[in-house]
């Protein structure tokens, strides 16, 4: 997938929690299992865990702070909240969805899941949220 000619591919969906292991227990039903250590991410405020399986890679995330946005999606009963992709040109694809009138939400800031690369947060005009990965 391209936009504007920058590679964009799709790299997990966001599921909010309250309990890592619990969420993730209900997940190896369908064989999804850790594909790495747990971590946590002071900046977000959310502590979190890859999970890959027969569908896409997933990010179980709980909140790990008063301002993580964890509590308000599970509060509105949203679970899946956001879709990521990652693109080796971080600052080109930002600049084509802001001008694609996509609101930026939270960053750019450096995760900890993503060994300090930069992600961002963007409101699509639909009000979906995407997150952004700067690639490696």
């Amino acid at each position: 997938m391209t936009l504007d000619g920058l590679p964009l591919q799709f790299h997990h969906l966001g599921v909010a929690c309250r309990d890592l292991d619990a969420e993730a227990r209900a997940w190896t039903i369908l064989g999804y299992a850790p594909e790495g250590p747990d971590f946590t991410d002071p900046v977000q405020q959310v502590s979190g865990r890859f999970l890959t399986g027969p569908g896409p890679r997933l990010e179980l995330l709980v909140a790990a702070g008063p301002q993580s946005p964890v509590p308000a999606m599970l509060a509105r009963g949203v679970k899946i909240y956001h879709t990521a992709y990652e693109t080796p040109d971080f600052d080109g694809a930002l600049q084509a969805l802001r001008a694609r009138r996509c609101k930026l939400t939270v960053g750019p800031v450096p995760a900890i899941a993503f060994g300090g690369r930069r992600i961002a947060f963007l409101l699509l005009p639909n009000m979906n949220l995407i997150e952004l990965i700067e690639a490696a």
